[in-house]
């Protein structure tokens, strides 16, 4: 690292410590030649994440959108759709994926909402698969009903 002040292509550490919940570290360093001091923040650089919609059109990964539409199938439910949202996208950057499809996202975030709250799933499967009537939207309930009694089932014959 070359000194701000005089130029001098080392410096030495004094002190490291992460800052901004562990995403960086700030680094009190020692200019050997002139004996000036600064600080340094080290963060790791990322590549953003491109998610590919239904259309085939391209576009930045937004928080925001996910987190929105997460927000609104678990409204009103007793579920924390905040923490559901950091999973997924936990999820989405431990990939390390340049490129992820909407459906994708879609598919993990109904896997995560059909294990924490069955309405929430059913409301987010319903917009996120476009259910045309009231037909499809039954068909879905008693997937969900016919896996949680196959659930129960495997309790009860653990106990």
């Amino acid at each position: 690292m070359n000194c701000p002040v005089c130029g001098a292509p080392d410096s030495r550490v004094l002190d490291s410590r992460p800052v901004e919940e562990n995403n960086s570290i700030r680094r009190r360093r020692e200019c050997p030649a002139c004996g000036k001091r600064f600080t340094t923040y080290e963060v790791v650089d990322t590549v953003p994440m491109t998610v590919v919609k239904k259309d085939g059109s391209h576009e930045i990964f937004d928080r925001f959108k996910l987190e929105s539409g997460i927000l609104k199938a678990c409204e009103k439910r007793p579920v924390d759709g905040h923490a559901i949202a950091a999973a997924v996208e936990a999820e989405l950057v431990n990939r390390m994926s340049a490129e992820i499809s909407t459906r994708e996202i879609g598919e993990m975030v109904m896997e995560e909402l059909r294990r924490t709250d069955a309405v929430a799933y059913v409301r987010f499967a319903s917009v996120y698969r476009e259910f045309k009537d009231v037909g499809t939207f039954l068909d879905e309930i008693r997937s969900v009903i016919s896996q949680e009694e196959a659930a129960a089932s495997r309790e009860e014959k653990k106990e």
